[in-house]
């Protein structure tokens, strides 16, 4: 199981930026994680700079989003569709997209639905719940 420390990650998405910037070729993971950066614009300062990310802190109450962890659940949710698991994200994306006109905006809502199952699994000490996560996704589309 791949288990990826804070420090790995954030060297992942800064070298996926410098490879980007530096017209590099792109691994296939590393492809998924740019198209989630370049929907990013807000992020970019924050991926210029391997030292500074290292060292960057993102407390709660800073009222700023991780763009890290934000930018890891993009490439979560853009690996689950890839191989529909839990059977039926891809489907729920896509209604999603349809829905909000933004295939962007529906990984949003799915990132949301994504947050509160993996919060739920930790608080209960169980595995992640693939029922109630796609409920969740099933409701934001009925609304």
């Amino acid at each position: 199981m791949f288990d990826p420390s804070q420090e790995d990650v954030r060297r992942f998405f800064c070298g996926t930026w410098t490879k980007h910037r530096e017209g590099a070729p792109l691994t296939p993971l590393e492809a998924m994680a740019l198209d989630a950066i370049l929907a990013h614009p807000e992020y970019h300062g924050d991926l210029e700079s391997l030292e500074q990310a290292l060292g960057a802190q993102y407390p709660v109450d800073s009222g700023r989003t991780n763009p890290f962890l934000h930018l890891s659940l993009h490439l979560g949710v853009a690996e689950q569709c890839a191989v529909d698991q839990p059977p039926g994200i891809r489907a729920a994306l896509a209604e999603l997209a349809r829905k909000l006109d933004s295939e962007h905006e529906a990984a949003h809502e799915v990132i949301e639905c994504l947050a509160e199952t993996i919060w739920q699994a930790q608080r209960s000490g169980t595995a992640p719940d693939s029922v109630a996560y796609l409920e969740c996704l099933k409701r934001r589309a009925s609304r």
